[in-house]
């Protein structure tokens, strides 16, 4: 494997690779080692014996990218999401084959991003695997804000945070209390308390703005008044994650480092570059440019795959998108809560919902200010309500830094029960553009009294 390796290096940069050994883990997070869990060794040996040097490393590439992740056997409604936009097939049929496709592409950009952060040095890796940990959450936004779909922006960055700290924490709490009944599991308090305290900071910037639309005087006064709030607390909340990221990367970059003890099998594989910094760079590119398309077929295909399966727009951008194009993660996390190693958990799961909330979430606030959109973190009073109460669920459940099956059987109970919400409510598919969804039936005249 070092060899190969080496070999992967010298052939495309003509040098020794940079921060390869175990002192220098080029920035390796709880994500990436939650990505890892899924992928599979790859055996060269037919590859090794194409005498054309650049034959085989492009195959050796493809091998490893391609080929080397248990969910390859999903990569097949890629080509086929294209086929159906392209030959009008149904709607519903892209929506879901752009949807599966979405799932080992966002696995794979995990793994790009950590073979290319493996020549970069643990800083710039860092930097690097903190930006790209969401990518399709946040692709999957910019496109609906094209599309001027503000409410399926937020149903999609909501459905996601709502998910990583309900859905994903919660299964990995409970299977990893089951796969663990006669050992207590615990955690490092500190990683989680940090995460928790961004996630109320975030909480309070969407609580002011619905506040305000409900406690104003007058529609206009308060939408215009509400949305002047969202755009500086967006600016706020952007400096926050950078100050965030000065603090898990610099400062006190170790109660953030996933911690692997190297008991698994393929442990030592996972400690070296397969690809070289060039070949991973142009992978990633590309990869980023498929998510890119398959994102636009979702946002413009949601619509019509609401109305045809009979579901709200609402449930589909929730519960549907953030469970089925973050599987992976999901996974993964769950992988590692069944090896009693519930910090790389804790940190896929609160490490994604915070940058999610503090740094996708106002960065499409303002990307929307400079287009001219009126988005702002109003996200009504039921949405708003649903992640105040899986916030602080969250916070109840990981207070004393120890775990067992049922905290994570609640906390998967209050998942479902919030899914069911937004299962039972009707969204009228028209209504997705609008930047503001609101029950007026049931809150104005509560707020008003």
């Amino acid at each position: 494997m070092g060899s190969r390796n080496q070999e992967a290096w010298v052939m495309e940069n003509g040098g020794n690779p940079k921060g390869l050994s175990k002192e220098t883990r080029h920035g390796r997070t709880a994500h990436n080692m939650s990505s890892s869990s899924l992928r599979k060794k790859s055996d060269l040996t037919l590859v090794s014996k194409v005498h054309s040097s650049p034959l085989r490393n492009v195959l050796a590439n493809i091998q490893e990218v391609i080929l080397g992740t248990k969910l390859s056997v999903l990569f097949p409604a890629i080509p086929l999401a294209v086929v159906a936009q392209c030959f009008g097939f149904a709607r519903p049929w892209v929506f879901a084959l752009s949807l599966l496709g979405l799932t080992p592409l966002a696995e794979r950009v995990s793994f790009l991003t950590e073979q290319v952060a493996y020549y970069t040095g643990p800083t710039v890796g860092g930097l690097l695997n903190a930006t790209c940990g969401n990518v399709t959450e946040l692709i999957i936004a910019i496109f609906a804000l094209k599309n001027n779909k503000i409410a399926v922006v937020k149903y999609s960055l909501l459905g996601s945070i709502i998910s990583n700290v309900l859905l994903v924490l919660g299964t990995s709490l409970f299977c990893g209390g089951l796969a663990n009944l006669r050992q207590e599991q615990k955690y490092d308090r500190r990683q989680a308390d940090m995460n928790l305290l961004m996630l109320f900071v975030s909480l309070l910037c969407h609580l002011l703005p619905m506040l305000f639309h409900y406690g104003g005087a007058s529609a206009g006064d308060t939408a215009d008044s509400s949305l002047q709030l969202s755009r500086v607390a967006s600016i706020v909340m952007v400096i926050a994650y950078c100050a965030y990221l000065v603090f898990q990367l610099w400062t006190h970059r170790q109660l953030f480092e996933a911690r692997d003890e190297g008991d698994e099998e393929g442990a030592n594989d996972s400690e070296e570059a397969v690809i070289g910094f060039w070949s991973g760079f142009a992978w990633l590119v590309g990869m980023t440019v498929i998510i890119a398309v398959l994102s636009e077929y979702v946002v413009q295909a949601i619509e019509d795959a609401s109305d045809s399966w009979g579901l709200s727009v609402s449930f589909l951008g929730i519960i549907l998108l953030p469970t089925v194009g973050n599987a992976a993660e999901h996974a993964g996390a769950i992988i590692f809560a069944f090896k009693n190693k519930l910090d790389i958990s804790l940190g896929v799961s609160l490490g994604s919902a915070t940058q999610i909330s503090m740094f996708a979430i106002p960065l499409c606030v303002i990307v929307a200010w400079i287009l001219g959109i009126k988005m702002d973190l109003n996200f009504n009073l039921l949405e708003t309500g649903s992640l105040a109460l899986a916030i602080i669920t969250t916070a109840f459940t990981l207070q004393d830094g120890t775990s067992h099956y049922m905290k994570g059987f609640v906390l998967i109970l209050s998942y479902i029960i919030i899914g069911a919400c937004f299962f039972v409510q009707r969204t009228p598919s028209n209504q997705t553009n609008v930047p503001n969804i609101t029950l007026k039936s049931a809150t104005e005249g509560v707020f008003r009294a």
